[in-house]
């Protein structure tokens, strides 16, 4: 172990962000910061910025924000354009990154100052997970959330996933649109209007989806260990965790039956039959789809049904045990990630203020050898003594080391 200024030990080998400025990003016109590895706590009331800054550290490594479902509010009021950069460091090696975000057109990107064909190849330059108070819809919020979670993990893994998502979603897009139009036809009795082409997109839509599901059990079930583990560490061992996949190749997703499907034999990973299933399932629902407009039947939705002891953990965890299920998602990415050999940036953003001592203490047992934690806290109490490395304060749209 090496260790950072204030004394504190991280790991070797690993990932930080050495280097982070903003142009015009959220409240910022202008600010750089030089991190440290190991502990960082970025300190300040509510409402000065800190969030902004690693939710930008985070923008680098996903090209999307926890907090906003578009980029537009990422641009500082009466900008145009947003600028990140970030000088990442790995395995003693040294990328610069940098992400313009410029709202109502394509973002743009470039690495080592040479520009990319796409903003998405700078993904896997920066990997992160974040903790964040929003993390608790993982476990209490719609399946839109875990869908999310699951395909945020696959990208990180292997940003190939950001083009296979891509894809699936360009799919989606037009066969609805296809849809819209026969339900619209079927509305006005004019027939179903011209459906020839929607078998096409049915190809499409089941091939792209079968390779994106595949992925998405394949990853689930790496995952399911690492979070048992963390979550019997942060709850000291009262509980016991199960992921499970709950598929609309069996039926509507979105129903309140909490029996996962993929806890049954017959849906495996093998390609070719997730295919076939995709298919039959729309081909079973056509009727239903044409009359709604919408397809209802893909990946988009699926479900991971989230078990605490026999129970589905939505609707049954408390308080409490649905913020150790959700730190524990998060700490099981955090493993996984780091056994695939690339340990990522770790970012708490103003997580301690809502956990009891308890778990503040069990978490920062868990994290405080990190390569680099990045933290966020409106009190510098509320911080653990195992994560107090350099700290910074944020106040008035400035950050200051403080020495």
């Amino acid at each position: 172990m090496d260790t950072d200024r204030a004394g504190t030990p991280h790991r070797q080998g690993g990932t930080h962000v050495r280097h982070l400025s903003l142009v015009d990003y959220r409240s910022y016109a202008s600010v750089s910061v030089d991190l440290e590895p190991g502990p960082n706590v970025l300190v300040g009331p509510n409402g000065q910025g800190k969030t902004n800054l690693v939710e930008a550290v985070g923008y680098v490594a996903t090209l999307d924000s926890h907090r906003v479902a578009t980029d537009a509010p990422l641009v500082r009021a009466g900008a145009s354009r947003a600028v990140i950069r970030a000088a990442v460091v790995r395995d003693a090696r040294e990328l610069l990154v940098e992400i313009e975000i410029v709202p109502g057109k394509a973002n743009r990107a470039r690495l080592n100052r040479s520009p990319v064909t796409r903003p998405r190849d700078v993904l896997g330059a920066l990997r992160t997970v974040m903790f964040a108070p929003e993390d608790l819809a993982l476990v209490r919020g719609d399946p839109s959330e875990r869908r999310r979670f699951i395909d945020d993990l696959l990208v990180a893994r292997s940003p190939r996933f950001a083009g296979v998502r891509a894809d699936y979603d360009r799919v989606l897009k037009q066969r609805n649109a296809l849809l819209r139009t026969a339900a619209s036809a079927r509305r006005a009795a004019k027939g179903a209007g011209d459906l020839r082409t929607l078998e096409v997109w049915d190809g499409h839509l089941a091939a792209h989806g079968a390779e994106l599901l595949a992925a998405r059990l394949e990853v689930l079930a790496a995952l399911e260990p690492y979070v048992a583990k963390a979550y019997d560490a942060v709850s000291a061992g009262k509980g016991r965790t199960r992921l499970a996949y709950r598929s609309s190749t069996h039926g509507d997703a979105s129903t309140d039956n909490p029996e996962p499907v993929a806890d049954r034999p017959e849906l495996n990973v093998d390609g070719p039959e997730l295919t076939q299933r995709i298919l039959e399932a729309l081909a079973a629902s056509r009727s239903q789809e044409i009359e709604r407009g919408i397809t209802l039947v893909g990946p988009h939705r699926d479900d991971v049904v989230l078990w605490l002891g026999d129970l589905p953990a939505k609707g049954y965890a408390s308080h409490g045990e649905g913020w150790s299920y959700a730190l524990a998602l998060r700490l099981g990415c955090y493993d996984l990630l780091t056994e695939d050999g690339g340990e990522p940036v770790l970012i708490l953003d103003d997580v301690f203020a809502e956990l009891d001592s308890q778990r503040r203490d069990r978490l920062a047992g868990l994290v405080h050898d990190a390569s680099q934690v990045l933290v966020t806290a409106a009190v510098a109490a509320d911080v653990p003594q195992a994560l107090q490395g350099a700290r910074f304060d944020v106040a008035a749209g400035e950050v200051t080391r403080d020495r």
